[in-house]
């Protein structure tokens, strides 16, 4: 589990020096740039397995840094002109900011290039997005952007079913370990009810988190069994919550005792009652509170009043002839 800590200082000159604090012998190694003969020579004889971070690390401190006003000169040129080359620039000046950025995280998702490959994809989007007009230096504004990018990468890879897909819980996500290691320094146990405090989430959502990344995806399909060729999947076992046979049997049932009544009832009715409920409760295509009144010659509140009535009379004989049907509930037909 991550412990995310804030990004380091965003200043290209401290990146600078941070990185070659912990990579010195990379440091030493860009004194002279090889040629490609050694490079080849050496890819040949190591006693050492070629190293692709180290490598990359070795090529992002080729780029010089920038100054500010070098800084404002190019995102003005891009911004005003679209100029790719300011933003190439850009860019690159700041790869060593998403390392730093990425080795923050690194104990969240192991493979650091991947954090660093999607941290640069941020940096990139953060150049598209950047104003230099007001008066902010860009790396400040970058270090959201590409922190952005890496947390959704592992929040989407972290397993193979999403465990966080609301920004709430990808926030409670890398802050709950977090916590719980700051409440135990302090002599604390950290308690979901504890935890939820100083968070300020629900009970239900600490517990909810903590079960979600104390299990390990598990496939359905796998046999229970790997040495029996047909051997019974954790699919198996599962209940199914669909409808029964037995329900789907008493629910036909249900319905066509429900027609018979309808039927019965419908035999008792005479006049208008019957063409209310005829042509307008029971048709698909039901006929206007105007149309059965201009029918019979009477106005449309006064079949309104007649429906309403013939609903009534509806509800108490089935409840009536239906035994344990006291949530019988009769359709409205939308009053047209």
């Amino acid at each position: 589990m991550a412990r995310v800590m804030e990004p380091a200082n965003d200043d290209p000159l401290v990146v600078q020096a941070e990185l070659e604090e912990d990579f010195p012998s990379e440091a030493e190694a860009l004194t002279e740039e090889p040629s490609v003969q050694e490079e080849e020579l050496s890819a040949d004889t190591a006693l050492v397995p070629y190293d692709p971070l180290q490598r990359y690390l070795a090529e992002i401190r080729r780029y010089p840094l920038l100054t500010p006003e070098e800084e404002h000169e190019l995102a003005v040129r891009y911004k005003e002109y679209k100029d790719i080359e300011a933003a190439y620039r850009l860019v690159t000046a700041n790869l060593r900011l998403v390392v730093m950025i990425a080795r923050s995280y690194q104990r969240a998702f192991r493979n650091l290039l991947d954090l660093i490959q999607e941290g640069n994809i941020g940096l990139m989007e953060a150049v598209r997005n950047f104003d230099p007009y007001r008066g902010i230096r860009f790396p400040s504004y970058a270090v959201w952007w590409v922190r952005a990018y890496i947390i959704r990468y592992i929040m989407n890879n972290w397993r193979m079913v999403k465990i966080g897909t609301t920004q709430a819980q990808r926030k409670l996500f890398f802050n709950l370990q977090r916590e719980k290691e700051r409440l135990e320094a302090e002599g604390f146990t950290p308690g979901p009810k504890l935890l939820a405090q100083h968070l300020g989430v629900k009970e239900e959502e600490v517990i909810e988190m903590e079960q979600r990344m104390a299990s390990r995806d598990l496939s359905l399909d796998m046999p229970l069994d790997e040495n029996e060729e047909e051997a019974a999947t954790f699919l198996d076992f599962i209940a199914d919550k669909g409808v029964t046979a037995e329900e789907e049997v008493a629910t036909a049932e249900y319905r066509q005792l429900i027609k018979t009544k309808m039927a019965e009832f419908a035999k008792t009715l005479k006049g208008k009652e019957h063409v209310i409920f005829s042509k307008r409760l029971l048709a698909e295509e039901p006929m206007t509170l105007q149309e059965i009144g201009d029918q019979y010659g009477i106005s449309r509140e006064r079949v309104r009043q007649l429906e309403s009535r013939l609903k009534k009379k509806l509800k108490d004989y089935l409840l009536r002839e239906l035994k344990g049907g006291k949530e019988l509930d009769i359709g409205v037909v939308e009053e047209r």
